[in-house]
């Protein structure tokens, strides 16, 4: 921990600049007491643990209260966005999946509603693929929300709050890895469907590890609702009302604790959430303690889901997860041999020994990919930290013209400072981590 004043900057030592890491604040209160009611500004990251990633909190404090706030992003950018437009509208899928690597499956979701939408293929999306899509999201949900809950508690030094919601969450990255052969960036989700169904007996895994997560998300709700110290820390700070919500454009659990029921799942459906029943709890107040609580709920509520999901898939065995248009459908389904996953045996046999036409369609669309009519489309999805919108541009080529997403973490960080000034030092962290950005999808 060092902490040290850098040559003043100007002949008044009040105006001096002072910089700090790590985590010890009390040389910083001394500093502040010393020179009495001036302001000092302390620079928070861009290498922090305490912020989800690489980002860089600015600090105008006054003794130990936050006076001004303000958030400098872009340390982790991947340039993700502007790499799918080299690549075709399939492998666009790899790109996106990065950003929130805590949520990837909704990343790959959004993206390929709007290139679905762009072709006019909606509808043409096999039902059991929407099935799947719906569950698998869902899932996702609750391993994004766990990670949200027990990386808050780390935080605030509740290392077992962490290990309980990580070990909850190591269920579904199973279910995860049995389905895609991916614990993350799974590009599982594709244009026109999935990448391949349901391996046998995945239905029968996911109903056995889905109450060792319903006990892991019940262990660590009795751990902290209650938890003296935890409401101490977390109830009535970092509080944003509905309406300075809405101007900066705060969606997700941060907003919903506010009291407003915002889930694009039910105000515009997408993959047939309108089928399903949930609901979408809300709170009145948000802090972060009511906004860990609504993640609870939301990770209850997506279970219910997943639950719906199993029923339908058990009875939709065998039917297509691909659209049927040729043109468009990924010619191969993957499969997992002794060497690791890749395409079909039977796939393989008929393009390298028995028809040349359907080795050259596969190489064509697998290397050039399909063409998309021209036109742009903006589609949004619920994602697990809040409203994603994606705008796609086609000029009719097998690539996209532009790809851009409204990504939730980067638009609910505006709310940051509204949520941190005039508290303490110590409530940024609590504070930010009940937001629950991810700096992969901040910086794409």
């Amino acid at each position: 921990m060092n902490i040290h004043a850098t040559a003043p900057a100007y002949e008044d030592e009040t105006l001096a600049e002072y910089t700090a890491s790590g985590g010890d604040w009390d040389n910083i209160a001394a500093e502040a007491e010393r020179i009495g009611e001036e302001r000092i500004v302390v620079n928070m990251g861009p290498v922090h643990p305490s912020t989800h990633g690489v980002l860089r909190l600015i600090l105008d404090i006054e003794g130990e209260t936050v006076k001004e706030m303000r958030v400098g992003t872009g340390y982790l950018h991947t340039g993700i966005e502007k790499n799918m437009e080299f690549r075709t509208w399939t492998q666009g899928v790899t790109f996106c999946t990065r950003m929130d690597y805590v949520a990837p499956i909704h990343n790959e979701l959004a993206y390929c509603l709007a290139v679905e939408k762009l072709l006019n293929i909606t509808d043409q999306v096999p039902q059991r693929a929407q099935v799947i899509r719906v569950m698998m999201a869902e899932l996702n949900r609750i391993a994004s929300h766990m990670v949200a809950i027990g990386t808050g508690g780390n935080e605030m030094g509740a290392t077992t709050v962490m290990t309980i919601a990580f070990r909850g969450r190591e269920e579904i990255l199973r279910i995860f890895e049995r389905i895609t052969g991916l614990r993350m960036n799974h590009a599982y989700i594709r244009p026109g469907g999935v990448a391949q169904d349901l391996p046998p007996g995945t239905l029968d895994y996911i109903r056995e590890l889905l109450p060792k997560v319903r006990h892991d998300l019940g262990e660590l709700y009795d751990l902290l609702a209650a938890n003296p110290i935890f409401k101490l820390r977390m109830q009535k700070v970092g509080y944003i009302s509905i309406a300075g919500a809405l101007a900066l454009g705060l969606t997700g659990p941060c907003l919903r604790a506010a009291g407003l029921p915002l889930d694009m799942r039910k105000l515009q459906p997408y993959c047939g959430y309108e089928t399903y029943d949930f609901d979408v709890p809300t709170r009145t107040y948000s802090d972060p303690y009511n906004r860990t609580m609504v993640r609870f709920e939301e990770a209850y509520q997506s279970l219910r889901i997943v639950n719906q999901c199993l029923e339908r898939l058990a009875a939709s065995e065998g039917e297509p997860v691909m659209v049927a248009d040729k043109k468009i459908a990924w010619p191969a389904q993957l499969s997992i041999g002794t060497d690791g996953q890749g395409n079909s045996l039977a796939h393989i046999r008929e393009i390298m020994g028995e028809s040349m036409e359907s080795l050259i369609h596969h190489f064509k669309l697998v290397t050039e990919g399909f063409r998309v009519p021209v036109g742009q489309v903006f589609s949004l999805t619920e994602h697990a930290k809040g409203v994603m919108g994606v705008h796609l541009v086609s000029d009719g080529g097998t690539r996209p013209y532009r790809a851009h997403f409204r990504e939730p973490s980067y638009a609910n960080l505006q709310s940051t400072a509204m949520m941190t000034e005039g508290g303490m030092i110590a409530d940024v962290v609590v504070t930010l981590a009940s937001i629950d950005p991810v700096l992969g999808g901040v910086d794409r």
